[in-house]
């Protein structure tokens, strides 16, 4: 009975576009030549399809924070600063979805001090942390069923204790429908 005061919310940012796509394999000259023959009548979407795109990211109550002041995992399996963003696409009748999630590495680890990049620490053990990791992913191939994990962590700098107890917690997890990917933009700058 109480419904009608209830206000759906999310933490996040959604935003609906109408894109209308205009391409042609012959330039515009071509078009209007005199001996260019009469074409079949198309469909107006044909020519010039229109997509709906909607982006919608929707931000996790558990573990929000500011950076730099809530890393990790929590004992529940949460981590920090996740977010779920999906992007929505329909043209023709069809709608397409692809999810992307992000969030802190899910092991127990911090950061202390307001300095510019403070070093990271971990603040649990290796098996601390297997039920906490374990609990995450858990969640995730529930919801999601097969994730690809991209770890953003630099693999050779300070952070390079975080990516390796990341990458330690995968091998032990062993589950097949996770894929993990290492990429390192210092690789790539």
């Amino acid at each position: 009975e109480v419904d009608f005061w209830i206000i759906p919310i999310i933490q996040g940012f959604v935003q609906i576009e109408e894109l209308v796509v205009n391409y042609s394999e012959s330039s515009d000259d071509d078009k209007s030549s005199p001996e260019t023959p009469p074409q079949e009548s198309t469909c107006v979407d044909d020519i010039h399809p229109t997509f709906l795109v909607a982006l919608i990211s929707r931000r996790s109550r558990h573990r929000a924070g500011m950076r730099y002041k809530r890393r990790g995992v929590d004992k529940n399996g949460n981590v920090a600063n996740y977010v779920e963003t999906e992007q929505l696409i329909h043209v023709h009748n069809h709608t397409l979805s692809f999810i992307q999630t992000r969030g802190s590495v899910p092991v127990f680890w911090s950061q202390i001090g307001y300095r510019y990049n403070p070093r990271p620490r971990l603040d649990k053990s290796e098996n601390e942390t297997v039920s906490c990791f374990r609990a995450h992913f858990e969640e995730q191939l529930k919801n999601y069923r097969k994730q690809v994990i991209i770890n953003l962590v630099d693999q050779t700098g300070r952070e390079k204790i975080i990516g390796d107890a990341y990458l330690k917690q995968v091998l032990l997890y062993n589950n097949a429908n996770l894929t993990y990917v290492s990429f390192d933009f210092h690789e790539h700058w």
